[in-house]
């Protein structure tokens, strides 16, 4: 139990670090430097005034120097990401199948909010995270599917997770391709499509097919549900698709057993 208190502990700062990369790469800016700042003001912010989750309540959300209001945002995905660190630890100890899945919510969480935010799901979490899957492939077991037909052992781990990046995304760019072409305007961005590639590389063929289907039905159920009651221009309105597909994916990583994860270990 210590050593998910202590990976509790290291997400919440890990966490910290996903608030600047939403906040700066959908930018363009350097997630080094400068140091953190107020947005508002530009002072830079004291490391006492940094803590995880307590700076935000003991500053009362709101900055120290000008007094501008800090977003919720901030706390939430920090203690987000401090939970989810301590339940792949608890459930699968100290091991490299814990750390890949701290990796891979990590990377959704702060995809989920860069799309929310600024309708942008950056390079460095989706083409980053596909290598990041691929590689812990060549350690970490992946849900059996199809590549067991062909392959077996670490070869099938690594086959599944490169089917897994490939299939679903080509299934979904076709369907924006189609799109395209029935309507004469764009419904969807590349960034979904190596979201689910991301995805695929670390769920396998059946959790991104699953992560697709149930990531695409809630963007249409809800999706629709809220122009229809905020009275958007359906015409106009740009549904963050990339945040259903990443909190489905979030959600099958968060039930090993529907997927058999990790047998072996």
């Amino acid at each position: 139990m210590i050593e998910a208190w202590l990976a509790f502990v290291f997400g919440l700062l890990i966490g910290s670090f996903l608030n600047v990369c939403i906040y700066r790469w959908p930018r363009d800016l350097s997630v080094v430097r400068p140091r953190s700042h107020c947005v508002a003001c530009g002072k830079t912010i004291a490391w006492y005034d940094n803590i995880p989750v307590l700076s935000f309540f003991l500053l009362r959300a709101r900055c120290r120097y000008c007094n501008a209001r800090i977003s919720w945002r901030y706390p939430f995905v920090e203690l987000a990401t401090g939970l989810l660190f301590f339940y792949f630890v608890n459930d699968l100890g100290v091991t490299l199948a814990a750390a890949k899945m701290c990796v891979f919510g990590a990377i959704l969480l702060a995809l989920t909010f860069s799309d929310l935010e600024e309708r942008i799901l950056p390079d460095e979490f989706t083409k980053g995270g596909i290598a990041a899957g691929l590689l812990f492939a060549f350690f970490v077991p992946v849900p059996e599917g199809f590549a067991q037909f062909f392959v077996s052992g670490r070869a099938a781990w690594v086959l599944e997770a490169a089917l897994g990046a490939s299939i679903p995304a080509l299934i979904l760019w076709l369907a924006g391709w189609l799109y395209q072409r029935i309507r004469h305007r764009d419904g969807l961005g590349l960034g979904d499509v190596k979201l689910i590639a991301m995805a695929g590389s670390f769920l396998g063929l059946r959790g991104a097919l699953l992560t697709l289907a149930a990531g695409s039905l809630a963007g249409s159920v809800i999706g629709y549900s809220y122009i229809r009651l905020a009275r958007k221009d359906p015409h106009t309105y740009e549904l963050p698709l990339g945040t259903f597909l990443a909190l489905a994916a979030l959600a099958i990583g968060l039930m090993p057993k529907v997927l058999g994860w990790y047998g072996d270990l």
